[in-house]
C-alpha cells in the first residue's frame, strides 16, 4: 500500500524504488477512474492495430497499459514500453512475464530514445511531468514516428484558465484523494514534493500543442474535473 508520503521528506518526487514498488496502488488512488481510463485507451488502441501492427507506450511504469493491451489483443503485436526508471521496468517485466507476455522494454530519456514506426503511441500522465520547451518537441517526435493514419492517445492531469474555478476543481480532486485514504499531511507532502515537477497544460493547451505537431483531428476521449484524455490523428 502506498505510504510514500506517510513521513516527512525534503525532496522532489521521483520514480525511484519506493515509488515502483507501490505504484499501482498510488495510481488507482490518485488518479481518479484510472482503471476505467486504462481501458478506455486500450480500447480504442485496438480498434486501430491489426496484425503485427506496432504500439509504443511512453512512460511505461510498471507496465499496466501494456498487459492490458496484450491481454485483449486476438493478434500478434509489435509492443515497446519506454522509461527511464530502471525499477520501474523491472516490475512491467515482472507483470508481463507472469501473464506470459513480451514486449520490448527500453529503459532511457523518451526525448533522446529512438521510436520504432508505429501505428499507435500511447502516454498516460507522462507529458506532465516533461518541461514544456521539451514538451513540445516530444509530440512532435511522437507525431512523426506515426504511421498515416496512426493514432496518438494522451492522459494528463489539466488546469483551467479560469483561476477561481480551478482552484475550487483542485481542492475537488484533493477531497476525492482523502476519500480514497490519503491523509491531509500525505496530501500535501506529495503536493510539495511534486511542485514544479508536474506542469499541467490546460485542454486548450494541450489541444494546440498537438496541433502544432501537425495533428488534424483531436477529440477529448475523457473528462474529470481536472483529468482528460484525448486521442489526436495523424492524417
Amino acid at each position: 500500500m502506498d505510504r510514500v508520503f506517510a513521513e516527512a521528506q525534503h525532496k522532489q518526487f521521483e520514480f525511484d524504488a519506493k515509488v515502483a514498488g507501490v505504484f499501482d496502488d498510488m495510481v488507482s488512488r490518485s488518479i481518479p477512474h484510472y482503471k476505467e481510463v486504462l481501458e478506455l485507451c486500450a480500447d480504442f488502441a485496438l480498434m486501430y492495430l491489426k496484425q503485427d501492427s506496432t504500439l509504443l507506450d511512453l512512460g511505461t511504469s510498471t507496465g499496466a497499459m501494456l498487459v492490458e493491451i496484450a491481454s485483449r489483443a486476438k493478434f500478434p503485436l509489435h509492443l515497446y514500453g519506454i522509461d527511464n526508471a530502471e525499477s520501474m521496468l523491472d516490475a512491467a517485466h515482472n507483470k508481463l512475464s507472469a501473464y506470459d507476455f513480451s514486449a520490448n522494454l527500453i529503459c532511457g530519456d523518451v526525448l533522446e530514445v529512438e521510436f520504432p514506426k508505429c501505428n499507435v503511441v500511447i502516454a498516460n500522465y507522462t507529458l506532465q511531468f516533461i518541461r514544456p520547451l521539451m514538451r513540445e518537441k516530444l509530440v512532435q517526435k511522437i507525431f512523426d514516428c506515426l504511421e498515416s493514419g496512426g493514432i496518438f492517445i494522451v492522459s494528463e492531469k489539466v488546469i483551467v484558465e479560469h483561476k477561481g474555478l480551478d482552484f475550487l476543481m483542485i481542492d475537488y480532486y484533493l477531497q476525492n484523494k482523502k476519500k480514497q485514504g490519503y491523509s491531509d499531511f500525505e496530501i500535501a507532502r506529495k503536493r510539495e514534493a511534486l511542485e514544479n515537477v508536474l506542469v499541467p497544460y490546460s485542454e486548450n493547451e494541450n489541444k494546440e500543442m498537438l496541433t502544432n505537431a501537425g495533428f488534424k483531428h483531436i477529440e477529448t476521449l475523457f473528462r474529470w474535473v481536472n483529468f482528460a484524455s484525448f486521442i489526436a490523428i495523424k492524417n
